[in-house]
C-alpha cells in the first residue's frame, strides 16, 4: 500500500511539473504585458501657431501662449513644442498663401479670406465632433461665416458686424425696437450711402444675396420685384424725414442715435456718456408690417493649414488645437484678457452692453456677408443707390425703375 501511495504522489508531482513547464513555454512566446509595456510613447511634435501681436503681448496676458499651454496640459499624450509667429487676421491670406507648406500649422484669419485660402490649398476642410460642438455653441449666422460651398473651414472666435448706439435719456427700450418710432422723437444718423449698411433694409423685407444661406452663387442677388421696390419707397420717405441724417455721430450734428460697430465705441461714449445705450438694429415698417433690419456679419476664426508636415502626419493635433483656441474656455479668456467679444453662446457677458449687442446681432439681427466671388458685383450698385437716395434723385415716381436698374447691375456678371 505504501508503494502505491508513493507511486501516486510521484505521479502527481510529475503532472504539476509538466503543467508549469507548459505555462512557462507559453509565457515566453506571448509575454503578458507589464505596466511599462501598456504605456505608449508620447508623440513629440512642433506646432507653429500664428496670431496678431496683441494676442501675444505680455501686457495683455499673452492670450495665445496661455491657451496653447493649457491645451498641451490637457493632452499629456502629446509632447508639443510651440513656435509662435506674428500675423494679424487681416494678413493671413497673404502670408499663408505665399508658401503654404512653410506657413503656420494653425492660424487666425478673417472669414472673407476663405475662398482664396481654399483655392491656394492653405486651409483644411473640417468635420467630425469638433465641428458639431462648434455648431452647437454658436448661432447659425456665425457658423455660416466660416462655411463655404457647404463645408466648414474654421472655428470662429469673434464677430464682425454693426449695431446701434443711442442716447438712453432720449429713447426708451421700447423706442429702440422701431426706427420709425425713434424718428418721431429725435434725429437719427444712418450711413445710407455706405453699401455695407444699405443692404440691411432690403434684406429685412425678404431680398437675398446668393440664396437664403448666402452661399448659392448661382442664385445671384435678388433685390427685385415688389419686395425690393417697397423698400426703396420706404427709403425715399426716410431721407425726406427731417429727423433723418446721413452719416454718423461724427458727421451729423446733434444726433441721438447712430449705427456702427465696436471700433466706434469710444466715439459713442464721448457722444452720450453715462446715457449710452447699445443694441441691435431696430425694425422698420414696410407696408404696415414691422421688419427686422439685418446687418452684414463676418467673423474672425482659427484655421488649420493642410499643407504642412504636421497636418500630413498628425492632423488630429492641429485640428484639436484649432478647436480649443476657438472653444468656450479660450473665448472666455480672450474676453477677460483683451475684451475680444465672443461668438460662443456659452460665454456670459451680462454686464457688458457692447458685447451683448454684438452677440445679439450675430444671433438674430444679421445675415452672413457672402464670401462668394460674385459678391463683388453688389458694392458699387448699392452705393450708387444710397447716394442717389440721399441726393433725392430717387423718388416715389421712379423707385421701381431705379430698383430694377440696381438689381440688374448687381447681377450683370453675378451668375456664370
Amino acid at each position: 500500500m505504501k508503494s502505491k501511495r508513493l507511486f501516486a504522489l510521484l505521479l502527481s508531482v510529475l503532472m504539476v511539473m509538466a503543467m508549469l513547464s507548459g505555462c512557462g513555454s507559453q509565457g515566453e512566446t506571448e509575454p503578458a504585458p507589464s505596466g511599462n509595456d501598456t504605456t505608449e510613447e508620447k508623440v513629440a511634435v512642433t506646432v507653429t501657431v500664428w496670431g496678431p501681436q496683441e494676442d501675444q503681448a505680455a501686457d495683455t496676458g499673452s492670450w495665445l501662449q496661455k491657451e496653447c499651454e493649457a491645451f498641451a496640459a490637457e493632452h499629456p499624450e502629446w509632447d508639443i513644442t510651440f513656435v509662435y509667429g506674428v500675423c494679424s487676421e487681416g494678413d493671413a491670406k497673404t502670408n499663408v498663401t505665399t508658401d503654404p507648406s512653410a506657413a503656420a500649422d494653425v492660424y487666425m484669419f478673417a472669414n472673407d479670406q476663405i475662398p482664396d485660402l481654399v483655392k491656394a490649398g492653405a486651409i483644411a476642410e473640417l468635420g467630425g465632433t469638433t465641428v458639431e460642438n462648434m455648431k452647437a455653441n454658436n448661432s447659425e449666422t456665425t457658423v455660416n461665416t466660416v462655411t463655404y460651398d457647404g463645408s466648414v473651414y474654421g472655428f470662429p472666435f469673434t464677430g464682425n458686424t454693426w449695431f446701434m448706439f443711442y442716447d438712453k435719456s432720449v429713447f426708451t427700450e421700447e423706442d429702440v425696437k422701431s426706427l420709425d418710432a425713434m424718428l418721431e422723437k429725435a434725429p437719427v444718423a444712418f450711413p445710407l450711402s455706405n453699401s455695407w449698411y444699405l443692404a440691411s433694409f432690403y434684406v429685412a423685407n425678404g431680398c437675398t444675396l446668393f440664396g437664403t444661406s448666402g452661399s448659392d452663387e448661382a442664385a445671384g442677388i435678388d433685390f427685385s420685384g415688389d419686395k425690393a421696390v417697397a423698400v426703396t419707397e420706404y427709403l425715399v420717405g426716410l431721407v425726406n424725414n427731417a429727423n433723418f441724417k446721413n452719416g454718423d455721430v461724427g458727421s451729423a450734428s446733434d444726433v441721438k442715435a447712430f449705427f456702427s460697430g465696436t471700433w466706434d465705441y469710444d466715439k459713442a461714449v464721448d457722444a452720450y456718456g453715462e446715457n449710452l445705450g447699445i443694441c441691435p438694429a431696430p425694425s422698420i415698417t414696410v407696408n404696415g408690417e414691422l421688419k427686422q433690419m439685418k446687418s452684414f456679419a463676418g467673423s474672425k476664426a482659427i484655421g488649420v493649414n493642410p499643407a504642412t508636415s504636421l497636418y500630413k502626419e498628425h492632423p488630429e493635433i492641429a485640428v484639436a488645437l484649432a478647436a480649443y483656441l476657438g472653444g468656450t474656455s479660450a473665448q472666455k479668456d480672450h474676453y477677460d484678457l483683451r475684451n475680444t467679444i465672443p461668438t460662443d453662446l456659452n460665454v456670459s457677458v451680462p454686464s457688458d452692453a457692447l458685447a451683448q449687442a454684438q452677440m445679439d446681432t450675430m444671433a438674430y439681427a444679421s445675415i452672413v456677408q457672402p464670401v462668394v466671388a460674385s459678391m463683388g458685383q453688389y458694392w458699387t450698385p448699392a452705393q450708387s443707390m444710397g447716394e442717389e437716395l440721399v441726393a433725392g434723385t430717387v423718388t416715389l415716381a421712379n423707385a421701381a425703375e431705379k430698383t430694377e436698374a440696381m438689381n440688374d447691375a448687381m447681377n450683370s456678371t453675378a451668375v456664370s
